[in-house]
């Protein structure tokens, strides 16, 4: 551990600990072996002798490691001793032998700064207990927003020109399309379940029921495993991934990008005039049973009712006989996947308000 340091005069010295790095790359430069950092690192520390500063004894050798992360045995203990206050300056012969990523070297800045330590590059006069070496630093952040700030624009170009062209920018594929070599190619089993759903819907007119039926036939979505390994299995269809398949412009041959439809360079898997059919059909039934019409109800247990045999979320509905509205509270795990996965999918809107009404009166009452 290092301990404080104390000067002829009993004032307390800056503890200084020189950092050494050497990678397997590095061979002939004049700073290539540690024993050189450290030699021309105790020179300068002994030039700012009338400052007292003092050299700990200390090693941190990273002998072998890159800078381009900070996965460094010396460089971990580094920073556990700079985050227990016990270091004033940290001291490297370059400022590469610290880190050779910018953004790194601006975090490490950071944490430097929030424990009050200083840094300095011997053969470079950066010095952060100066203002220039500060105004450097200050430079250097500036320059490393610009650099992600172009980064960022150069990918959004590059995926734009890509889409425009048509072409896949990455991803999960979606059911009935895979990803080969940037491409994407049709996947002809899955495609063939793709065109059921699709003439499913357009029989049953409805969601649920279309859900249903491919998930009683044992389909499911997308089974994907990524380039590094992680499979993603497939899940069963509701009506939210069942809508997002039914209006997925890729099965058409094209792509989205920002709101703008291309031509795709892949093959289309549903007819467009079947795609637009279901499109006219979907539209149609959220505009009947959509949420900005059932929030136009104010129903007084929106959002705080749960369905008791599967603890899931209850939703208002309405059915309407005879001109006559009714309305129901229903469980939205049954909407989604079928009315058959849940033994009581609905309860009766006045009956269930009535009932929360009159016990909120019985327990206010009491003392």
């Amino acid at each position: 551990m290092i301990k404080p340091a104390e000067t002829g005069s009993g004032k307390q010295a800056v503890r200084v600990i020189a950092y050494t790095r050497k990678s397997t790359s590095d061979h002939d430069s004049e700073f290539s072996t540690l024993h050189a950092q450290r030699q021309a690192i105790a020179g300068y520390v002994a030039s700012q002798r009338a400052l007292r500063w003092s050299l700990a004894p200390q090693l941190y050798d990273d002998n072998g490691f890159t800078g381009a992360n900070t996965d460094r045995p010396a460089f971990r203990q580094l920073m556990a001793d700079v985050e227990a206050g016990l270091v004033d300056v940290v001291a490297t012969y370059k400022i590469d032998r610290l880190s050779r990523s910018l953004a790194d070297f601006l975090t490490i800045m950071r944490k430097f700064e929030a424990h009050g330590v200083r840094f300095v590059s011997v053969t470079q006069s950066f010095d952060t207990t100066t203002n220039m070496g500060k105004f450097v630093l200050h430079l250097l952040a500036s320059f490393s927003e610009f650099e992600r700030g172009m980064i960022s624009e150069r990918t959004r170009d590059k995926m734009s020109a890509a889409r425009r062209r048509g072409l896949w920018t990455g991803g999960v594929p979606i059911l009935g399309l895979d990803a080969r070599d940037g491409r994407l190619a049709v996947n002809e089993v899955e495609a063939l379940r793709v065109r059921s759903a699709f003439d499913i819907y357009l029989h049953t007119r409805s969601l649920i029921r279309t859900a249903a039926e491919l998930n009683k036939r044992g389909w499911t979505t997308k089974a994907h495993t990524s380039k590094k390994g992680h499979a993603r299995p497939g899940r069963p269809f509701d009506k939210s991934r069942l809508h997002r398949l039914l209006s997925n412009v890729l099965y058409l041959g094209k792509v989205k990008y920002e709101g703008t439809i291309y031509e795709g360079a892949h093959q289309a898997i549903v007819e467009e005039s079947v795609f637009r059919k279901v499109q006219d059909l979907l539209r149609a039934n959220g505009e009947r049973s959509g949420s900005a019409v059932r929030n136009r109800h104010q129903v007084l247990l929106k959002g705080l009712l749960r369905c008791a045999t599967c603890d899931s979320a209850m939703s208002f509905s309405y059915a309407v006989r005879r001109n006559k509205r009714y309305g129901y509270y229903v469980c939205t795990r049954a909407q989604k996947r079928g009315w058959s996965t849940c033994p009581s999918p609905s309860v009766p809107m006045a009956e269930i308000e009535a009932f929360v009404a009159e016990r909120s009166s019985t327990n206010s009452g009491r003392v």
